[in-house]
């Protein structure tokens, strides 16, 4: 597929505006249109519904998202050398889509959006696992969210669908799964990109739920979490010592052996260790 808008070609776009992708900025181009049409027919049905896309450079997932009927587009995008490609996708969509030149860990986007929102986005590596922490861990849930459909290096997207007792469990894996249901829906090799990474990438389409899976404090439970895996060899009445002498007592309170280490916890057991936890 080369146009689906009466849109030239990507790569003849990032030609014309003279948009080299900066390793800086952790761009890697996807200039497929069939996969960036694939990717929005990830995110679900976009009808009646805006999305919010970070990083979109030259504009391939936005005319994906836009060419699936999505209500209404805020791309932000740090690079002001993307903005003229942008705004030419944007004369094709009238008053679909918003353009945001601005970095998305400094800006807060939401009030800008009209629920139901979706967020769909191929992230540059070097902030894409910020911005899903932060996305995870807002001041309230749910959150202004509905479903989260994002590219990102397969070992961190391994990272989000993690189960215990495998190397990529940790502390991503308990915030994605705690308050979402996550699943990995799309690979992708190296050479799909321009230029080629050094690593394959995967999307992971995460869904809000109504409410955690199960009951704990955010605050508590995210610091439990980190401190667990901080050392995650050590056995958890070792790895929980910087949060008070009694660590082996509250891993009683919650029914987990002292012994264990931190990759073996379920999400379940982390929930009831943060509530042993605040019960002090």
């Amino acid at each position: 597929m080369t146009q689906i808008d009466g849109l030239p070609p990507l790569r003849d776009v990032i030609t014309r505006h003279g948009i080299a992708a900066k390793k800086s900025l952790g761009q890697n181009f996807l200039l497929d249109l069939n996969l960036t049409a694939k990717i929005a027919r990830l995110a679900g049905d976009l009808t009646g519904a805006d999305v919010l896309e970070i990083g979109p450079g030259p504009g391939g997932l936005t005319r994906g998202l836009l060419a699936e009927g999505a209500r209404r587009v805020l791309a932000v995008e740090k690079d002001a050398r993307c903005i003229a490609a942008l705004e030419e996708i944007a004369a094709v969509y009238p008053g679909k889509l918003d353009i945001v030149n601005a970095d998305a860990l400094e800006i807060d986007v939401s009030a800008r959006l009209t629920a139901p929102i979706k967020v769909a986005a191929n992230l540059p590596y070097n902030v894409g696992t910020e911005l899903l922490v932060r996305w995870l861990t807002p001041p309230a849930w749910p959150p202004f969210w509905d479903s989260l459909t994002l590219m990102f290096q397969r070992e961190v997207a391994q990272r989000i669908v993690a189960t215990p007792g495998s190397k990529a469990y940790g502390r991503l894996a308990i915030l994605s799964q705690w308050r979402t249901d996550p699943a990995i829906v799309l690979d992708l090799p190296p050479e799909a990109f321009t230029p080629a990474p050094k690593v394959s990438s995967a999307v992971v389409h995460l869904r809000a739920l109504p409410a955690p899976r199960f009951p704990a404090d955010p605050a508590v439970l995210n610091k439990v979490v980190a401190t667990a895996f901080n050392q995650r060899r050590k056995m958890l009445r070792s790895a929980l010592k910087p949060l008070g002498p009694d660590a082996e007592d509250r891993l009683k309170m919650a029914a987990i052996v002292p012994t264990a280490r931190a990759e073996e916890i379920s999400l379940e057991g982390f929930c009831a260790l943060a509530r042993a936890y605040q019960a002090s």
